[in-house]
């Protein structure tokens, strides 16, 4: 099941990343909008980590190796724990989560120390991704890293090709479950070094460009 839930994200993404493509050069969002998108890259906080479900975390007892274990978060969010049975997961951070299983094992254990570690990610497969759709030489969907701008998406996309509108390109960023068109100037940044629309990328942004009208 979690296999066809990870399937349904990617057909999503990709067809929502076409219909962006074509979408692409069309009229961008308010000025207004384009600050409060923009500012969302200014945030340098990084947020807690939300598990969810395809997740792997490692649950570790101190002192109690017999309750330590390494189990997936189920499909209805639990996972299960050595003595203290199913445990709610999902929409938990790793942190809560220890805290709740120290309070179930205290029942059992004296003064129960645990950690937990994720060692698999797979519930943010596609949130935490960036895109490059349109007009470049290989489309891509890659893991978002900490510091990539626009430039960096189009490089790793080999490039545009000869027929890339640069100048039209369109950032597109969700804020306030609303989908902001952000203008790129990537003919600007690559031939006259200006990089005032180099803007550093997104968990989630996609960045379209379209061809040339002839």
């Amino acid at each position: 099941m979690a296999r066809t839930y990870r399937c349904i994200g990617l057909l999503f993404s990709v067809f929502a990343a076409a219909l962006l493509a074509g979408c692409a050069g069309g009229p961008a969002s308010s000025p207004e909008k384009i600050q409060r998108a923009l500012a969302m890259s200014e945030d340098t906080e990084t947020p807690a980590y939300i598990l969810g479900i395809t997740d792997v975390v490692s649950v570790s007892v101190w002192r109690n190796s017999d309750l330590s274990a390494s189990v997936p978060i189920r499909p209805d969010g639990m996972i299960s724990v050595p003595l203290v049975g199913d445990v709610r997961a999902a929409g938990r951070t790793p942190e809560a989560l220890a805290d709740s299983i120290e309070d179930r094992l205290s029942a059992y254990i004296r003064e129960p120390q645990v950690s937990i570690v994720v060692t698999s990610m797979d519930s943010h497969e596609f949130t935490d991704r960036v895109r490059i759709t349109g007009a470049v030489r290989s489309p891509q969907s890659i893991p978002h890293r900490d510091g990539m701008t626009a430039l960096d998406i189009l490089l790793s996309a080999g490039g545009a090709t000869e027929f890339a509108a640069l100048n039209d390109a369109m950032l597109y960023r969700e804020m306030d479950d609303e989908m902001v068109a952000i203008p790129v100037k990537l003919a600007d940044i690559l031939n006259k070094g200006d990089i005032k629309t180099n803007y550093t990328m997104r968990p989630g942004d996609i960045l379209a460009i379209p061809e040339r009208n002839f």
